[in-house]
């Protein structure tokens, strides 16, 4: 970490991150080690919160004169209700998972989980381009809705979103609109054939989950593949593509850049995603 101790005082800005649990939660870590960087007087603080409780401590964060916070599982649905105004991008994902607290009291939400999962794909793979070619999703969920809405306004031609339940996929397609083409499991090699990219957004590969039965073969030998997935850092897809020679981009980087702008609106600096703080936050995955 950079010289610069954060110290705290009557001044301190607050922030953290709600959810239940929370201690699984990499945040704390994450701005602790921006604030630290920046020589910031503030604190960022896990708040375990049940979930009947989530309204009353997202109201409540004016009155404890917190900046704002980060929103995670399994309350980033019901802070959509509990905020005052909601951006139009964290309306269209249906999650907010960032919120800032304005100067008059009121409460907005957001959503940086696009953000976050472009700006990993192009620091990791500068060489992807929106209009290189049809882009392949697997999965429905939160986090395939975040990543279908950000390639979407990114420009991609085609976005072949494979699930294992075509109607999940068919209903995310007409919420986030755009050129999103619904394809059962079973048609996972054809929509492969001329993809540029490959996103796994499912929980598959994860450590405790099962490994992602997909052949990548079918990829071009220029396609991409980014597994969104970053415990393990190298998951079985990524292997699969590093073995046939593809350009691979891991999941860490989304949690990190998912995180840039509202550490910005709190604290007043835009921090920067570097080889320092991805050490940082490996160390604290491996322990």
């Amino acid at each position: 970490m950079t010289a610069g101790i954060a110290t705290h005082s009557g001044k301190t800005k607050l922030a953290g991150v709600i959810g239940w649990p929370v201690s699984h939660s990499r945040s704390p870590r994450l701005h602790g080690f921006w604030l630290n960087s920046y020589g910031i007087d503030g604190a960022y603080l896990p708040l375990a919160v049940r979930p009947e409780k989530a309204r009353d401590a997202i109201r409540a964060l004016p009155l404890l004169g917190f900046a704002g916070a980060n929103v995670t599982l399994p309350h980033k649905e019901a802070a959509l209700s509990a905020v005052d105004r909601v951006t139009p991008a964290a309306r269209r994902i249906g999650a907010v998972n960032t919120i800032l607290v304005a100067a008059d009291g009121t409460l907005e939400g957001s959503n940086s989980d696009g953000f976050g999962f472009l700006e990993n794909l192009r620091q990791a793979a500068p060489q992807w381009r929106a209009e290189l070619g049809p882009v392949v999703l697997l999965g429905a969920g939160g986090s395939a809705r975040a990543a279908a809405a950000a390639l979407v306004d990114a420009g991609v031609p085609a976005l072949r979103l494979v699930n294992r339940t075509i109607a999940r996929a068919e209903q995310l397609a007409q919420d986030i609109g755009g050129p999103i083409e619904p394809y059962a499991w079973a048609q996972c090699g054809a929509a492969l054939k001329d993809s540029a990219l490959l996103v796994n957004s499912t929980t598959q590969g994860m450590k405790g989950q099962p490994a992602l039965e997909i052949d990548v073969q079918p990829l071009p030998p220029t396609a991409i593949v980014y597994d969104i997935v970053y415990v393990p850092l190298e998951t079985p897809l990524l292997a699969a593509a590093r073995a046939r020679g593809l350009a691979t981009v891991d999941g860490l980087g989304m949690l990190l850049h998912q995180a840039r702008p509202g550490f910005a609106a709190w604290f007043g600096v835009e921090p920067q995603v570097t080889p320092e703080l991805r050490s940082f936050i490996l160390a604290d995955l491996a322990s």
